[in-house]
């Protein structure tokens, strides 16, 4: 028997013991994919709080962390089999976020250390949830334009500005943010990354509804808010570097959490066929909805294959995501976009209920979530940004 082969049956073994009864069967029991942690989480379910608690304690909410900040220390491979016997009991992630997707292992890379000891070992116990401070009213693909300034005085930077389309401000507890600190420099040049609690005065949070009728973005405005000069990362003026490589870590995770929203795709569009086009059994009668269902089929294989291809180049690169993120991100929000409205049409006129009697708990869903992957494509980055880091990055076109 291989140490692989050891460490799974023990893994298998501990999970057994610890994982708690009443989330399994249960991996999409909370929110968009998991419990996010913070410090607004207190009064969540005493099982998802248990189920972080002893994960965290064997730092397997970040695996292949390092162990001196909280992290389980292990191998890819090792993490995988962790993942892979969490799946097999169905049990949700302990903990999901921005943290750990996306500032964490950005301050693995470029953290001091002090900054590490400080905020890595808060993020893997979920203590803390984090926001992303990036877009402005006038800067969202043109992101190196914002205007949010960022001024030392009296040993604190002083930050007045304003951001937008900013997922979870109204629940998170600190905010990674770039701001302008040189408006005399070129634009990339002048800009600085830092970190900051959103827990103090001169923090205004405003939710923004979407058409859907649910949205977790918000408008964020500072006025006077503080950040301590410790919490720059990387070097004053030299935030684009570090925003540049954190967006990577992002298109990545948008890449994985549409996988889950795609994987299966063709099982729910055919039974929405069945019922809704009277087939109960044998061939789907249109042609047309035959062919429709396949081609969402055939691209939700393989999406799901170059995500696999993604991850083992990740990997490869110690855990840090390449341009190709920008492929999975564009692919996923797309095929999510096409299954979406495929499923309204299938469904007809009952897929138009917003809310009252006539129509399933399901139909009433369906219209809601198509209206929602409407912003896919445009939140994390706009597909035409994505199209041209692909031409240039991955193709290797000439500009």
């Amino acid at each position: 028997m291989t140490d692989l082969e050891t460490f799974r049956l023990q893994t298998r073994a501990w999970l057994e013991d610890h994982a708690p009864a009443s989330l399994r069967d249960a991996a999409e029991s909370r929110g968009p994919g998991g419990f996010w942690g913070g410090r607004r989480a207190k009064d969540a379910p005493a099982d998802e709080r248990r189920w972080l608690e002893v994960m965290a304690e064997r730092g397997w909410t970040a695996p292949t962390w390092p162990k001196a900040y909280g992290g389980g220390g292990l191998s890819a491979a090792e993490a995988r089999v962790v993942d892979e016997e969490r799946r097999r009991l169905q049990m949700p992630p302990p903990l999901v976020g921005f943290g750990l997707k996306m500032i964490g292992p950005t301050l693995l890379r470029f953290g001091t250390e002090a900054q590490k000891q400080e905020h890595i070992p808060k993020i893997v116990r979920g203590e803390i949830r984090w926001c992303q401070g990036y877009s402005e009213p006038g800067s969202g693909s043109d992101l190196a334009s914002l205007q949010t300034r960022a001024v030392l005085e009296e040993g604190e930077y002083v930050i007045n500005g304003q951001k937008v389309w900013t997922s979870y401000a109204d629940q998170s507890d600190w905010i990674f943010c770039l701001v302008r600190t040189d408006p005399a420099a070129k634009k990339q040049a002048g800009i600085t990354f830092i970190l900051f609690d959103m827990d103090q005065p001169g923090i205004t949070v405003r939710p923004i509804p979407l058409i859907s009728g649910a949205s977790p973005f918000c408008e964020v405005f500072f006025e006077n808010a503080r950040a301590r000069p410790e919490n720059v990362i990387h070097e004053v003026n030299a935030g684009w570097t570090v925003a540049k490589a954190l967006l990577q870590h992002e298109r990545a995770w948008i890449g994985e959490l549409f996988a889950g929203s795609v994987a299966g795709a063709r099982e729910e569009l055919v039974g929405l066929a069945r019922e809704y086009l009277g087939a109960p059994e044998g061939p789907i009668p249109d042609a047309l909805t035959r062919d429709a269902i396949t081609r969402v089929a055939m691209e939700e294989d393989a999406f799901l294959l170059t995500l696999e291809r993604a991850a083992q180049l990740t990997r490869a690169a110690g855990g840090r995501p390449g341009p190709e993120s920008s492929v999975l991100k564009t692919a996923g929000t797309e095929l999510n976009q096409e299954r979406c409205a495929l499923a309204v049409q299938l469904a007809g006129p009952q897929a138009l209920g917003w809310e009252g009697p006539g129509f399933t708990d399901r139909e009433l869903t369906l219209a809601r979530t198509w209206l929602r992957s409407r912003g896919n494509t445009i939140e994390g980055g706009t597909t035409e940004i994505q199209l041209n880091i692909i031409a240039k990055h991955v193709l290797g076109l000439p500009d």
